[in-house]
């Protein structure tokens, strides 16, 4: 059974900085794609940052140059580097990951149970 498990969320102050981890485990063969989403308060879940197994990288636009996405092959784990937040990035952050599992050889799509990210002084 496969398992996305988010952490390092929390309360931090605008300007501040946070890493988010992101953790797949259970009979992965491969991951293809892993992303980070937000949802705050009131608004549709959104899409933060993507990564693909080759390490190209993508960014919404309201995060561009403040927020890097990484991944870590051998561990299956993604982060996410948020720097000079701002209230508006207070959000639920949820990781999702497009797998291949060797029980089912085919790819599927996993979510996180999310983490909370709040931004305020």
């Amino acid at each position: 059974q496969v398992q996305l498990v988010e952490s390092g969320g929390g309360l931090v102050q605008p300007g501040g900085s946070l890493r988010l981890s992101c953790a797949a485990s259970g009979n992965i063969l491969s991951i293809n794609v892993m992303n980070w989403y937000r949802q705050a308060p009131g608004k549709e879940r959104e899409l933060v940052a993507r990564i693909i197994s080759g390490g190209g990288t993508s960014y919404a636009d309201s995060v561009k140059g403040r927020f890097i996405i990484s991944r870590d092959n051998a561990k299956n784990t993604v982060f996410l580097q948020m720097n000079s937040l701002k209230p508006e990035d207070t959000a639920v952050y949820y990781c999702k990951a497009a797998l291949t599992t060797i029980a089912t050889m085919t790819r599927n799509v996993y979510w996180g149970q999310g983490t909370q990210v709040t931004v305020s002084s």
